[in-house]
């Protein structure tokens, strides 16, 4: 196969595109730019200096990726947007470089990031996260793989949102959202496990039942929460592996962790702790 550009489309020297790159109308690729083979650009897609775009990627209608970032902070410096492989950028959708000489945003690999979503600079997204419409994650925002976002919501710059999250639309995330759980309300909170999306990811009913033991553990009516986690700490090497990434999430945690509801139910008919005490 071999790169197809629109006629109408400026490419600048020093782009890199690999085979079968397809470049639509009105499109702009600054130089100090890669993409990888197969990705496909509609129209009017901006691709601003320092990005590196991987391989079958489909970006749409009037996204702009690597402008500057929008950081009082920002002096001009070298940096970086990195995208994986197998993504889908819908219309709009903004990526901005990171602040902070020769550091990046990153996009992981299969992601799918639905219209008009912003990615602020030093953002980094895992594998297979989905963003719905008009979600925004300002800077420094972390989210683990196989993480869902529902239209509208916004993140909170240095928040962390583990893996395999679902936070509802329309909610602000304001704290850390520990792996494996759902996130809705205002404020928001904990709402269970996700177990739909467990499930769907292969996780065993034994892995469920650990994760749903250690979050009853953790959020009891009878004792404050710090004190559950230390306790649980201590006993983080006899733990599963999946056990062990929640008390790791939380021990890293510097703005705080997103507690439960206080009526909220869990899947497979259970119930998050009432009245904790946080």
């Amino acid at each position: 196969m071999s790169v197809t550009v629109h006629p109408s489309a400026v490419v600048e020297r020093g782009a890199e595109l690999g085979d079968g790159v397809r470049v639509g109308p009105w499109c702009h690729i600054a130089s100090r730019v890669s993409i990888g083979e197969g990705t496909v650009l509609e129209a009017f897609v901006s691709v601003h200096g320092g990005v590196t775009i991987g391989r079958d990627c489909r970006i749409h209608e009037y996204t702009a990726v690597g402008g500057d970032p929008q950081d009082h902070g920002y002096r001009g410096e070298e940096s970086w947007v990195r995208i994986g492989d197998d993504n889908v950028i819908r219309e709009n959708v903004t990526i901005n470089r990171a602040t902070g000489e020769g550091c990046e945003t990153v996009v992981g690999n299969g992601c799918f990031i639905m219209d008009g979503v912003h990615l602020a600079h030093n953002v980094r997204l895992g594998d297979h996260v989905t963003l719905a419409n008009k979600v925004g994650l300002s800077g420094f925002v972390t989210v683990g793989d196989h993480t869902v976002f529902g239209g509208m919501s916004g993140v909170h710059q240095f928040v962390r949102v583990g893996s395999h999250c679902m936070i509802g639309g329309l909610y602000r995330v304001t704290k850390d959202v520990p792996p494996y759980t759902l996130a809705s309300g205002e404020p928001l909170r904990l709402a269970g496990l996700n177990v739909v999306g467990l499930r769907r990811a292969g996780f065993s009913s034994e892995v469920r039942r650990a994760l749903r033991a250690l979050y009853r553990k953790l959020y009891r009516r009878d004792r404050l929460f710090s004190e559950s986690l230390r306790e649980a700490l201590a006993d983080r090497d006899a733990c599963i592996p999946e056990v062990r990434a929640v008390l790791d999430f939380y021990e890293g945690s510097r703005r705080g962790v997103t507690f439960w509801g206080r009526t909220a139910d869990e899947s497979d008919g259970d119930r998050s702790p009432e009245g904790v005490r946080h």
